[in-house]
C-alpha cells in the first residue's frame, strides 16, 4: 500500500465514520469510531490515533480541534529528523498526520498490569530527549501516558508540545519516582495495581503541580509586600 492509497482509505473509510469530542481542553478527546476497517489506538487532548490492518507500520493522527496545533507538531517533526526513540512523519494535511507506528505499552498501563519496566527503557527515553534538545527542541509534557516500551526499548510517542518554551519537570519527576519508589519496592515482584489507584496518583500529581505553579506566581506577584 502506497501513501496515496493510504490517504484514500483515511478520507473514505475513516474520517466520515469518526467523531472526536471533549468536555474540557484538559481531558482526553472522547472518540466514537464506527469504521469497520480502522481501529482506535489511542487519544490525547487534541487528537486521536488510528491504525489500519492493511498497513500496520503506519498510523494516522487525526486532530479533533485546534488545528493550529497540527502545524506546530508538523514543524516539530521536521526539526527533529530521524531517531529510533521517536516516530517519523510520512505525510500530512491540515487535519491529520501519517506517522510511523510505535508498538508497545505505555508506562502508565505497565504499572497497572504489573509489567516490569526495565532501566533500559528509561535510558532510551533520556537518550531520545537529549537528541531532541540538540535539534533545538524543548522536550515538554513527557509522562507515563505518552512513553511506551516494547521488547525492552523505550519510545516517545507524542512530541506535539516540544515547541513550547519553559521547563517541564514531568519526566524528571517520573524518573525520581522510578528510582526512589518503583525500583526498590515494586520492580522485582511487580503486582498489578488497580487503574483507580494509578489514576488517582496521576490526578493528585497534576493537582500538586497546578497548586505549586499557582503559589509560585502568587508569591512573585506579591513579592513587594512580603519584602517590605
Amino acid at each position: 500500500m502506497d501513501i496515496e492509497e493510504y490517504r484514500r482509505l483515511i478520507e473514505e473509510e475513516l474520517l466520515p465514520y469518526i467523531s472526536l469530542e471533549t468536555e474540557s481542553p484538559f481531558d482526553p478527546i472522547k472518540v466514537r469510531n464506527d469504521s469497520s476497517s480502522w481501529k482506535t489506538i489511542g487519544s490525547g487532548n487534541y487528537a486521536a490515533v488510528f491504525g489500519h490492518e492493511g498497513k500496520r507500520d503506519w498510523v494516522v493522527k487525526v486532530y479533533g480541534r485546534n488545528h493550529e496545533e497540527i502545524k506546530k507538531e508538523i514543524a516539530v517533526y521536521q526539526s527533529l529528523g530521524n531517531h529510533e526513540a521517536f516516530s517519523a512523519l510520512y505525510d500530512f494535511t491540515e487535519k491529520y498526520l501519517i506517522l510511523k507506528r510505535m508498538d508497545g505499552i505505555t508506562l502508565f498501563n505497565a504499572v497497572i498490569k504489573g509489567i516490569q519496566i526495565p532501566p533500559s527503557v528509561i535510558k532510551d527515553i533520556d537518550d531520545g530527549l537529549e537528541f531532541a534538545r540538540k535539534k533545538g527542541l524543548n522536550p515538554y509534557d513527557v509522562h507515563g501516558k505518552n512513553v511506551v516500551m516494547h521488547e525492552g526499548k523505550g519510545y516517545i510517542v507524542d512530541i506535539s508540545d516540544f515547541y513550547k518554551a519553559g521547563y517541564c519537570s514531568k519526566w524528571e519527576d517520573l524518573k525520581k519516582a522510578y528510582h526512589r519508589i518503583y525500583c526498590p519496592f515494586m520492580f522485582r515482584f511487580h503486582p498489578p495495581i488497580p487503574f483507580a489507584v494509578v489514576d488517582a496518583v496521576r490526578k493528585g500529581y497534576r493537582f500538586y503541580k497546578k497548586m505549586k505553579t499557582k503559589n509560585k506566581y502568587f508569591f512573585k506577584d506579591n513579592g513587594k509586600s512580603f519584602n517590605s
